[in-house]
């Protein structure tokens, strides 16, 4: 079968095309799923350019969707034909997180979905939601249940609540979608007036550029009459957290669910205390959380945006979209 590995020294240069044995059938409580399709997360691109330290002869790419071809013994879940998805902690089946690290993670720890064929235990995979084809499945992997679990699962979102989201990548994307079909207004931030355009046209109530107003957390508080916001899905990091703390509401909720900013940073300790808000780190989600945002999307209706798609062949070329940061959601990658 085809797979892109990583080759040393580890760089988008060096991520080659290669033929690898074929899997062969399920034993008992695994799958066989024909892969056709992933997407990019700032993670993979870091795995992909050396960044996340993984090892030469990895196979990148956390998100992995396709069509069920064989079930081993005792599967029951999922039948020959399905699309399904696979999840970016494959061993975090339900309750509260377990995991803090990437070493069981596909794409860093152990290999990823850029190859044609998986056999793997069915627990590492999701039903796909209904309607979708791969490209769409495998955005919600990484990107769409951290969305989810930041305003749903964690943050308890409700009809009537005032979200602040950051950017217009695929996790901020995902979560203006959300909040929209659960009757949340929306701010959003972006450097770009095409891009605050786009997100109007989506539903986003209120839009700031952050290039134009320096100070936007307090802008958006403004918006708010002064109260701030009740959720702020924070994916700047040490960059852009003094800002969200001054637009968030006293007992208010962040998810800080990225690093585009560092990886380590001055936190404004007075002022989170003030706002009595709830800082709150996460990483994706867990198998049952995926179900349940599954479920969600089959009732909603709900389809990512993709921004682009590229053939399998051509995935450092997607890496380099990804990196000039002009893609407005997902990217993805399809064979």
């Amino acid at each position: 079968m085809r797979a892109i590995e990583l080759q040393a020294p580890i760089s988008l240069e060096r991520l080659t095309l290669v033929d690898r044995p074929d899997p062969g059938q399920p034993g008992p409580g695994e799958i066989r799923v024909a892969l056709h399709g992933s997407t990019l997360n700032f993670h993979d691109l870091g795995v992909a350019t050396g960044r996340m330290g993984a090892a030469a002869g990895r196979i990148p790419l956390a998100d992995g969707a396709g069509t069920v071809e064989a079930v081993g013994h005792g599967v029951t879940e999922f039948a020959v034909g399905d699309m399904v998805v696979s999840c970016f902690f494959p061993d975090w089946q339900d309750g509260t997180a377990t995991v803090g690290d990437f070493s069981r993670t596909p794409g860093d720890g152990i290999d990823g979905f850029a190859r044609d064929f998986v056999v793997l235990p069915a627990t590492e995979f999701t039903l796909a939601p209904k309607g979708y084809d791969a490209v769409e499945a495998a955005a919600i992997t990484t990107a769409g249940l951290t969305a989810w679990r930041a305003l749903v699962g964690d943050g308890g979102l409700k009809a009537g609540d005032s979200v602040l989201l950051l950017g217009t990548g695929g996790v901020s994307i995902w979560a203006l979608q959300i909040a929209k079909a659960m009757g949340a207004t929306v701010a959003i931030t972006s450097s770009s007036g095409d891009k605050l355009d786009r997100a109007r046209s989506m539903g986003a109530d209120f839009t700031v550029n952050y290039r134009e107003q320096a100070n936007w957390g307090a802008v958006v508080r403004d918006w708010t009459g002064g109260r701030g916001v009740d959720h702020v899905v924070e994916v700047g990091g040490p960059g852009t957290l003094a800002q969200s703390i001054d637009a968030v509401r006293v007992g208010g909720h962040i998810s800080l669910i990225g690093v585009l900013t560092g990886i380590s940073g001055e936190v404004p300790t007075a002022a989170l205390m003030g706002k009595q808000a709830r800082l709150q780190g996460l990483i994706v989600g867990s198998r049952r959380q995926q179900q349940d945002f599954v479920r969600a999307l089959d009732a909603s209706g709900i389809k990512p945006v993709i921004d682009r798609r590229f053939p399998l062949e051509q995935l450092a070329d997607a890496f380099r979209h990804e990196m000039s940061g002009s893609h407005f959601g997902k990217i993805g990658v399809e064979w």
